[in-house]
C-alpha cells in the first residue's frame, strides 16, 4: 500500500489530536518505521506517556520538553518491545520518576511453535527486539490503567510480537503496530505469529471504534475498514502461496520472490518472513508441511 504523501509531520514537536492526546514523532524514518515512532502523551496534568521510542537523546528531550506547567509524567506504557519503541522507557523514568508499564518482557506471549523455532536457531527480523527491556509493572489483559482524567484498557493483540498491547481510550484504540494506515503490520517470525495476528485482528474488530492512533503514520479514521483490508490481504497472500505450491513444492524464499514481484529488494528479507509466517499458519491449519522439521529453509508442499 503507497504510503499518503500529506503525512509528513515535524518531528519532536507535540502536535495536538484531539482533547487529551498528543503526538510526537521521533528522528527515526525507514522503511520500516515510516516517518518516525508515534510517541503520544495522555492527559492534561497527570500524563501517560505511549511508546516512548527509540534510544535518542534527542527524543528524549522533545517528551521531557512537552511537559508543560502544571503537568508531570505519571505513567510510562510500552505497548511491545521492538528497538523502535521501547528503548527510552528507561532513561525516561530515571528522568520523571514514572514507572514502566508493559505487558511483559521481550519473550512474553510467544506461541509454543515460535519457541520452538527459537530454539531451533531462527532469530527475528524487522525492526529487532530490546532484548535488554524490562518494565516495573506487568499489564495482563483486560486490565485498566487509571491516570488523572484517562482510564485505558489493556487489550493483547499478539502477532507483531508476542508482548504487543493495544490500548483502548473511550471509543479510540493506540494500535502500536498492529493496524497502521501506511502500510500492512510484518510479521516476522519467531517474534511474529501470523495465527496470532489474525486472532488479534478480530479481536479489535468486535468493538465499533471511532479512530485507531497507531505506532506509525497518521490516524486511522475508518478502523472497521482498515481491520477490513488487513484480513483480506493476509487471505489473499495465503491464496497466492496455495496456488504457487500447486505447482511445486518451494521454501519461503523462493516464494517470497515469486510473489512480491513489486517489492524492493532490500524489502525481500521481510517478505520472506511475512511468507514464511503464512507457512507456519498454514501447517498449523494442516494445508502445508514441511519436508522434515519446520524450519526457516525448509521446502513446503501442499498436503
Amino acid at each position: 500500500m503507497t504510503p499518503p504523501d500529506d503525512f509528513d509531520p515535524p518531528i519532536g514537536v507535540p502536535e495536538p489530536l484531539e482533547p487529551g492526546l498528543r503526538r510526537i514523532v521521533a528522528p527515526n524514518p525507514s522503511p520500516m518505521t515510516y516517518r518516525g515512532t508515534n510517541t503520544y502523551l495522555l492527559g492534561t496534568r497527570g500524563l501517560a506517556v505511549i511508546d516512548p521510542g527509540p534510544a535518542d537523546p534527542s527524543h528524549l528531550d522533545a517528551i521531557l520538553s512537552a511537559v508543560e506547567t502544571g503537568q508531570q509524567i505519571t505513567h510510562i506504557i510500552v505497548t511491545h518491545s521492538h528497538l523502535d519503541h521501547s528503548p527510552l522507557a528507561r532513561p525516561l523514568a530515571d528522568r520523571c520518576g514514572a514507572p514502566v508499564l508493559a505487558f511483559g518482557g521481550p519473550r512474553t506471549g510467544r506461541s509454543a511453535v515460535m519457541e520452538h523455532l527459537a530454539a531451533s536457531g531462527l532469530v527475528g527480523g524487522g525492526e529487532g527486539i530490546d532484548m535488554g527491556f524490562t518494565c516495573d509493572r506487568d499489564l495482563p489483559d483486560n486490565a485498566v490503567i487509571s491516570g488523572d482524567g484517562w482510564a485505558l484498557r489493556v487489550i493483547h493483540t499478539p502477532g507483531h510480537l508476542g508482548n504487543h498491547i493495544c490500548l483502548g481510550w473511550n471509543d479510540a484504540c493506540l494500535t502500536a503496530d498492529h493496524v497502521m494506515g501506511w502500510a500492512s503490520s510484518l510479521v516476522s517470525p519467531p517474534d511474529g505469529d501470523l495465527t496470532d495476528f489474525m486472532a488479534s485482528c478480530n479481536r479489535l474488530a468486535a468493538q465499533d471504534w471511532r479512530v485507531f492512533y497507531p505506532g506509525h503514520g497518521a490516524p486511522v479514521t475508518a478502523p472497521a475498514a482498515r481491520l477490513e483490508w488487513l484480513v483480506a490481504h493476509r487471505r489473499a497472500r495465503e491464496t497466492a502461496i496455495l496456488d504457487a505450491l500447486a505447482q511445486a513444492p518451494a521454501t519461503a524464499s523462493a516464494l517470497a520472490a515469486a510473489i512480491y514481484t513489486e517489492t524492493p529488494s532490500a524489502l525481500l528479507g521481510a517478505a520472506t518472513r511475512n511468507v514464511l509466517a503464512h507457512l507456519i499458519d498454514l501447517s498449523g491449519k494442516s494445508q502445508v508441511e514441511p519436508d522434515g522439521d519446520l524450519h526457516a529453509e525448509a521446502i513446503f508442499t501442499l498436503k
